[in-house]
C-alpha cells in the first residue's frame, strides 16, 4: 500500500504546525533547507548530529552544525557542497609553508566560526547557545540545535585499528574497511531543553529524518536516550528519506559502510534499520518498492536527488505531504534500537 502525494497547502497551515528534522551534514542540510524554504517562518526545528565534532589546531570544530547554519543562512558553497561560499585559503597556504597539519581544510572565512565558537565554549557558554546566536546573525527563521551540549564522539573500528571519526572520514578518506561504530558518551548525554521542547510541542505535525547517513549521522542522535524516548512518545508521524539511490549513496560512504557491516546497500536495509521508529519511508522514484513483510512501513517514491534549490523545495513539500497521509502510530518503548556496534 502506498500513499498518494498531493500538494502541501502551506497557506492553510500558517502558525498551526511545527516540524522537527534530524540531520547530519551535506545531504541532510539540503532537505532541511528545502523544508525551511516551504514552511512558515519559525515552524522548523533542526536537531543536528554533533558526534563528528572535534578539536583541531586548538579550535572546536562542528562540521555538521556549521553546514546546516551555512546552508539555511544562504552562505554555503553550492558547487563544492561543503564550506562557505566565496572561500579563500590563505591560512592553509601559510600553514603549509611552515609545516602545519593540512589534512583538515579550514577556509579563511570558515575559521571565524571556529574561533568564535571556541571562545564561547571557553567562556562557559553552550554549543546550543552559540548555534542560536549564529542563526540569529544569519537571519535564519528556524531553530538550529546540536543534539547535545555534552561531548559525544563517533569512533570507527576498522581493520587498521580504532579511529576517531574525522581521521577515518577526512584523513583516511573512508578507505579503511569498517568493522563497527561506537558513540562514546551518548548514553549519558542530555539534549538541549529546546530540542525536547520541540519534540513535545503539541503543534508538532511530523518528525522528519533527513537523507543523512543512518549509521554515522542519524544513529548518534538516536543514541541519546532522551531524544529517542521523545521521538517514541511523539504522537505525530515519523518519516525518513532514504539516502540510497540505485544501490549507491549520492555523497559519502553510506553504501560502502553498509556493505562492510554486512548489509546490502538498498532502501530495504534503510527501512529495516529504522523499523519500529518510523512510520513511513520515502525512496527514490526509480526504486522498485515491493512491500517487505519485515518492514511494516508505508513506502512512497519520489525523485530524491537534490541538485538545485527547486529540487530541495520540491522534496521538502513531498515529504511534508507524505507525512500528512500517515496516521500517528504507537511505536512503543520496546522497539529495537538503532544498530550500534560496541567499541572493542
Amino acid at each position: 500500500m502506498t500513499a498518494t502525494i498531493t500538494p502541501f497547502p502551506l497557506s492553510a497551515r500558517a502558525n498551526e504546525r511545527t516540524i522537527v528534522a534530524l540531520c547530519g551534514g551535506v545531504g541532510g542540510a539540503k532537505l532541511a533547507h528545502g523544508l525551511y524554504e516551504v514552511l512558515e517562518p519559525g515552524a522548523l526545528s533542526v536537531i543536528v548530529n554533533t558526534a563528528d565534532d572535534f578539536q583541531h589546531l586548538s579550535l572546536q570544530i562542528s562540521p555538521d552544525l556549521d553546514t546546516v547554519l551555512y546552508t539555511l543562512g544562504g552562505r554555503a558553497d553550492m558547487e563544492r557542497g561543503w564550506g562557505r561560499a566565496g572561500e579563500t585559503w590563505d591560512f592553509m597556504d601559510a600553514l603549509r609553508e611552515i609545516g602545519g597539519e593540512q589534512w583538515f581544510q579550514l577556509g579563511d572565512r570558515d575559521i571565524a566560526m571556529h574561533v568564535e565558537r571556541t571562545h564561547w565554549l571557553q567562556w562557559g557558554k553552550t554549543l546550543s547557545a552559540f548555534a542560536q546566536h549564529v542563526a540569529t546573525r544569519f537571519d535564519i527563521a528556524a531553530r538550529i540545535m546540536p543534539m547535545t551540549d555534552d561531548t559525544v564522539a563517533t569512533w570507527i573500528s576498522t581493520e587498521d585499528g580504532l579511529m576517531p571519526f574525522q581521521h577515518y572520514f577526512v584523513k583516511e578518506r573512508c578507505e579503511p574497511r569498517v568493522k563497527g561504530v561506537h558513540f562514546e558518551g551518548a548514553g549519558h548525554a542530555k539534549p538541549p531543553a529546546a530540542a525536547l521542547a520541540a519534540l513535545a510541542d503539541p503543534r508538532l505535525k511530523a518528525i522528519i529524518i533527513c537523507p543523512s547517513n543512518p549509521y554515522l549521522s542519524i544513529d548518534p542522535i538516536l543514541a541519546i536516550p532522551a531524544i529517542r524516548a521523545a521521538i517514541m512518545e511523539a504522537s505525530c508521524p515519523v518519516v525518513a528519506v532514504s539516502p540510497i539511490i540505485a544501490g549507491k549513496a549520492v555523497k559519502g560512504p553510506t553504501a560502502k559502510l553498509m556493505t562492510e557491516l554486512g548489509f546490502h546497500p538498498c532502501w530495504e536495509t534503510v527501512a529495516r534499520h529504522y523499523a519500529g521508529l518510523v512510520d513511513g519511508l520515502l525512496i527514490d522514484v526509480g526504486e522498485t518498492h515491493r512491500r517487505d513483510k519485515n518492514t511494516p512501513l508505508m513506502i512512497e517514491s519520489a525523485p530524491i536527488l537534490m541538485k538545485t534549490l527547486d529540487d530541495r523545495r520540491r522534496l521538502g513539500q513531498t515529504i511534508l505531504a507524505f507525512a500528512e497521509t500517515l496516521p500517528a502510530r504507537k511505536r512503543g518503548k520496546g522497539a529495537s534500537p538503532p544498530v550500534v556496534f560496541n567499541r572493542t
